[in-house]
C-alpha cells in the first residue's frame, strides 16, 4: 500500500525531498448515538479502515492537494493565505479547516505542503471519513512543523472545532476522538461532558463485528442533524427551568420522566428522551461487556436502534430493512444503525458461524427490497492515528 502511494506521490508532485506518511482510522460506534453533543457517553472503536496521507513541505506558501479517490479532480491548488471554505474546494475544505483551526490557536505556517491522500472508508457511509481526514491533517501538521506540545486529544478537539466552525457541521467530539485515540481490540468508553475515558477490551470470543453499508449516502451538513441538535438544546433549556442540569446526559431515566412535562414540544420531548435513555443504555452496555454478557450488550444495541428510529427519527427505510433482516437471522446478537443517520451503515455483532449466512441472506433480500446492493465489511478494531515508518 505505502509503496504504491509513494509512487503515486512522485507521479503527481515529482520525486525528491522528505515525504512523510501517516494514517488515521475511521470509526464505528457500537452504542451511544447522538449522545456526544448532549453531554452523554459514547462507545466507539477505531477501525483498520481509514485515510492514508503522504506529505512534503514546500519552500513557498502553496498548498497542493490530491486524492487518489477523486483522481478525476486532479491537483487542487490553494495557499496558506486562502484558508476560507468554499463549495468549489470540495473535500479539501476538511484539511484547510484544520489548518485554519491551528492558526486560530496561534500557530503560524510559513511553508505550504504537497499532500496526497487515499481513503478506504466508503465515502458517505457514516464511518467518519471526514473526522479521519481532519485527524490525519492535524497529525501531519503536528509532525511536519514540530508542534510537540499538542497531544492526540488536542488534535481531536482541533478537528471538531474545524468541522463545527469552518465546515458548518455541528458535530460532537466522538468521531475525531475515536480516530485520534483508538486502541487495537478496544472500544473507548468516553464521557463527552468531561472527556474522561477508559479503554474497554472488546472480547467477542466467537463473534465478529459486521458493518453493512446501505449505499444510501447522506450529507449531514445543513441537514436534519443540526435540527436534532437544536431540538435537544430547546428541550434542555426548558428542563433547566425545573431541574439544575448542564446537559441532558446528566439525567437518569427516572429524573427525565419526572420532569419531561416541562418540555412543551412533543418532538423536542422525544429527542430528549432518546438522549437520556441512550446514555443510560450505553453505561449499561459497557458494564455488560465487562461482565462478558455479550447477549445483554446485543439487546441494548437493538433497543438503541428502536429509539433512534422512533424517538430521534434519524433512520430511514433502507436502514430499517437492514436491521429488521438482521434481527431475524439466528446468531445475530445485536444490530443497529450507526453514525449520524439518514443512510449510511448498520453495525451488527454476529456469531462466527452465522457471518456467511448473514451476508448472503441480507445481501439477497436487501437487493430484492430496495433494488441495489449493500456492502459488507467484517471489521477489526485498530489503533488510532499514527505516523507510518
Amino acid at each position: 500500500m505505502e509503496k504504491k502511494l509513494l509512487e503515486k506521490f512522485g507521479e503527481v508532485y515529482g520525486a525528491g525531498g522528505e515525504i512523510r506518511e501517516y494514517f488515521a482510522p475511521g470509526r464505528v460506534n457500537l452504542i451511544g448515538e447522538h449522545t456526544d453533543y448532549n453531554g452523554g457517553h459514547v462507545f466507539p472503536c477505531a477501525l483498520t479502515l481509514g485515510t492514508y496521507g503522504l506529505a512534503r513541505r514546500r519552500e513557498d506558501r502553496k498548498l497542493r492537494f490530491y486524492s487518489v479517490n477523486f483522481s478525476r479532480l486532479g491537483v487542487i491548488e490553494t495557499s496558506l493565505d486562502d484558508l476560507v471554505p468554499s463549495d468549489g474546494a470540495g473535500w479539501t475544505n476538511y484539511p484547510k479547516g484544520v489548518m485554519w483551526a491551528f492558526e486560530k490557536r496561534g500557530y503560524t505556517f510559513e511553508n505550504g505542503v504537497d499532500f496526497l491522500i487515499y481513503g478506504n472508508i466508503p465515502n458517505g457511509s457514516g464511518l467518519s471519513s471526514s473526522a479521519s481526514l481532519e485527524v490525519l491533517t492535524g497529525l501531519m501538521l503536528k509532525d511536519m512543523y514540530g508542534i510537540e506540545e499538542l497531544t492526540m486529544q488536542d488534535l481531536a478537539l482541533i478537528g471538531q472545532y474545524s468541522e463545527n466552525n469552518f465546515n458548518g457541521m455541528n458535530c460532537g467530539i466522538m468521531d475525531q476522538f475515536a480516530s485520534a485515540m483508538g486502541k487495537k481490540d478496544c472500544a473507548i468508553f468516553l464521557d463527552t461532558s468531561t472527556l474522561e475515558y477508559e479503554y474497554a477490551p472488546v472480547k467477542l470470543k466467537d463473534a465478529r463485528i459486521v458493518i453493512t453499508n446501505s449505499k444510501v449516502k447522506h450529507s449531514l451538513v445543513g441537514s436534519a442533524y443540526n435540527d436534532r441538535r437544536n431540538e435537544c438544546e430547546t428541550a434542555l433549556k426548558e428542563l433547566q427551568k425545573v431541574t439544575d442540569i448542564k446537559a441532558l446526559g446528566e439525567l437518569t431515566e427516572e429524573e427525565f420522566e419526572a420532569h419531561k412535562d416541562a418540555i412543551s414540544s412533543e418532538i423536542c420531548r422525544k429527542r430528549a428522551k432518546h438522549a437520556v435513555y441512550e446514555n443510560q443504555r450505553t453505561i449499561r452496555a459497557v458494564k455488560a461487556l465487562k461482565e462478558d454478557n455479550v447477549e445483554e450488550f446485543g439487546r441494548l444495541m437493538n433497543a438503541s436502534h428502536v429509539s433512534l428510529r422512533d424517538d430521534y427519527e434519524v433512520s430511514c427505510e433502507e436502514i430499517d430493512i437492514l436491521v429488521d433482516l438482521a434481527w431475524k437471522i439466528p446468531g445475530v446478537i445485536g444490530s443497529r444503525i450507526t453514525g449520524g443517520g439518514f443512510g449510511g451503515c448498520t453495525v451488527s455483532i454476529v456469531k462466527n458461524e452465522a457471518v456467511d449466512t448473514f451476508i448472503e441472506t441480507i445481501g439477497r433480500k436487501y437487493k430484492e427490497a430496495v433494488g441495489h446492493e449493500a456492502e459488507f465489511y467484517v471489521v477489526d478494531i485498530g489503533d488510532g492515528a499514527h505516523k507510518i515508518g
